[in-house]
């Protein structure tokens, strides 16, 4: 059986895996994403994210004060190389409940996108179709996915910058069937902390033939642009991350959301004034600089 800690394990890693079992444990009771009795669709890909996800709710279901099922599940869309080999053995080893679902959505993705084109928008949906059947047929309530807090942070930008739309990637939600709710227990957690763990765990890490081929892909520029924002000045992203979930809609100009047609002096808003300091002013007109830069760079 796979140790879920390694025997050789620094007290660093040991402290960088608590906080993040912390972290996937808090998200999970901020956003009441797993209840008694709930049957568990972990999605593993062959990502760090997804391996990093089952480990960590491994752990916690040893610790809950709940039960909870944990069931493996891995899509085998037939590309090239792909090692079959790998995750069976991983998840033999581990010695969880799990299934090897085969479906030939290369075919299909690589018949129906123009050489060139970006593949993940129908690689995507064929996989969510395929989840959602592997769901019912096992009657699973709750399908876990390894999306962490940066994953959230480049959908927000993505959806501004191309889609006119401020909308990111939500903890939880009711899946496009209605019949199962799609949970991401890593929201609060970092990439760069995951891929830690993930290196000093040697997880058996499967290479993606499709997207993680594609270069030229809006998401990795909007994570290189997010990087340099990071570096420029650390915490940003968690910063940015927090504004999800700190929304004042006064503030902004939905009016579907917000009743600004009625408003007027009767109705009392809090009105809560930045104080623009030199300093603070100075960063607002980089961050618009580079902006307008990443705009231009795209726009090319």
């Amino acid at each position: 059986m796979i140790a879920q800690i390694p025997i050789d394990a620094t007290n660093n890693f040991l402290k960088l895996r608590n906080k993040l079992i912390g972290l996937t444990g808090k998200a999970i009771t901020d956003f009441n994403m797993i209840e008694n009795n709930d049957r568990v669709l972990v999605c593993l890909s062959g990502g760090k994210d997804s391996y990093s996800l089952l480990m960590f709710l491994l752990a916690l279901k040893e610790r809950a004060p709940i039960h909870f099922d944990i069931i493996a599940m891995n899509l085998d869309q037939k590309q090239p190389g792909f090692p079959v080999d790998v995750l069976p053995n991983f998840l033999k080893d581990l010695g969880i409940e799990h299934l090897i679902v085969t479906e030939d959505t290369y075919s299909i993705v690589k018949e129906k996108i123009p050489s060139g084109k970006t593949t993940c928008s129908l690689c995507s949906r064929l996989r969510r179709g395929i989840i959602y059947r592997t769901a019912k047929e096992l009657n699973i309530n709750k399908i876990a996915l390894g999306h962490h807090r940066d994953d959230i942070v480049e959908t927000l930008f993505l959806n501004m910058f191309f889609g006119s739309k401020l909308k990111a990637m939500p903890p939880k939600l009711i899946s496009n069937d209605g019949e199962n709710i799609i949970i991401r227990p890593l929201a609060y957690c970092s990439e760069k902390e995951i891929s830690s763990y993930a290196s000093r765990m040697n997880f058996p890490i499967i290479p993606c033939n499709l997207c993680g081929s594609q270069e030229n892909l809006q998401r990795k520029k909007i994570k290189e642009m997010l990087i340099a924002w990071e570096k420029e000045q650390p915490g940003r992203i968690n910063n940015i991350y927090k504004a999800i979930s700190n929304v004042e809609l006064s503030h902004l100009g939905d009016r579907q959301l917000y009743d600004f047609k009625n408003l007027n002096q009767s109705i009392k808003e809090k009105d809560d004034e930045l104080i623009f300091t030199e300093d603070l002013i100075n960063n607002l007109n980089t961050d618009l600089s580079n902006i307008a830069s990443f705009a231009e760079n795209i726009a090319s």
